[in-house]
This record gives structure tokens, sequence and C-alpha cells, in this order.
């Protein structure tokens, strides 16, 4: 999924982090393949984007950010931690 889809996914998804494996697209026609970059964890709450990265450096961005940073990815294997960290969402 692009970087737009998978915000749009965790959007719909607010306050539950998810794993998600960042790829990049390498070589062309038959010989292209996808290389990952590294595994992701990434929540969504309101207009802003957390996000971990594989060194375990969690950043906060802005969602104009989240896809200026990430624009370039494709994302694979989205599976949610568990994590909870908004629990509007259970009491709304």
């Amino acid at each position: 999924m692009t970087a737009a889809d998978l915000l749009a996914f965790l959007a719909a998804r607010g306050g539950r982090e998810f794993a998600v494996t960042a790829c990049t697209r390498q070589g062309r026609g038959k010989k292209l393949r996808l290389h990952e970059v590294g595994v992701y964890r990434l929540t969504v709450r309101g207009d802003e984007v957390q996000a971990a990265g594989p060194s375990g450096q969690t950043r906060r961005l802005s969602r104009e950010t989240f896809l200026d940073v990430f624009g370039g990815y494709e994302f694979r294997d989205a599976q949610a931690t568990g994590v909870l960290t908004d629990l509007g969402p259970l009491f709304g």
C-alpha cells in the first residue's frame, strides 16, 4: 500500500499502533523487486502521526510531513501490535 493508503488505514483505526514493513522498489520490468527498509510502528492520533523507526527513535509528524517523508515507500504487512495510545474510541 502507498503512504496515503496507509495514512487512511491508520486514521480509520485511530489510537491503535500498527507495525508495518517499509519497502522501496528496485530494478525495472521482470527484475523489479521490493527491498525491505525496516519495520515501523505507526499510530495516528488526530492530525499527528507517531512513527517509531527500526532504530527505535520515535517522532511525531504532521500528516503532510508523513507523506513527504514516507511518500516514496510502499508498505506491507500492517499488523496491530495491541498497543492503544488513545482510549477515546472505547468510551466515545
